[in-house]
């Protein structure tokens, strides 16, 4: 199917948004990771379950956004991109969710769970699936990885914020222990 018959261009100005919003997030991410190191609460392996996803999230955002505003001539190897993202995404959860479990800095609470698993795998499989039916031509596929692009940079910035709240917490609390 010719790129043409889909309104690809129409969605421009909706990818410029989600894309810079998400690089922008990635970059403030970091510096939540230093607060964290600086103030010795999270551990390595707390981060690696719980503050890293959070940029994977926001970078998953970025690059659907790319690859939707990138000039294909065809929505085949758009679609073939798209799915590899959802696949990709998936496969990540896989490994972050075995680093969750292992680790033992922090007990994550039902909340936790929704937000760093079951959300942003429903986001990856949506994905999946409206890459599959954007290949056969769907124009309502092209709804379907905006909200999932649009969940992931939601998702990213909830647990970006929890991040923050979490670590400014344990700090007001060691520096009143002392």
């Amino acid at each position: 199917m010719e790129i043409g018959s889909l309104p690809l261009a129409a969605w421009e100005s909706f990818y410029v948004i989600v894309g810079s919003s998400a690089a922008a997030l990635t970059g403030l991410q970091f510096v939540v990771i230093v607060l964290g190191a600086e103030a010795e609460v999270v551990s390595g392996a707390t981060m690696r379950a719980f503050g890293t996803p959070t940029i994977v999230h926001f970078c998953a955002a970025l690059l659907i956004s790319a690859i939707l505003s990138a000039p294909w001539s065809a929505v085949a190897p758009a679609a073939v991109c798209l799915l590899a993202c959802g696949a990709a995404g998936l496969g990540y959860l896989a490994g972050v969710f075995r680093h969750a479990r292992k680790q033992s800095g922090y007990t994550p609470v039902f909340e936790d769970w929704l937000w760093h698993f079951v959300f942003p795998a429903g986001a990856y499989v949506a994905l999946l699936v409206a890459a599959l039916d954007l290949r056969g031509g769907a124009p309502a596929a092209l709804f379907v990885i905006a909200g999932s692009a649009m969940f992931l940079l939601f998702i990213g910035i909830h647990n970006a914020w929890d991040a923050v709240t979490y670590i400014a917490l344990k700090r007001k609390r060691g520096k009143s222990d002392q």
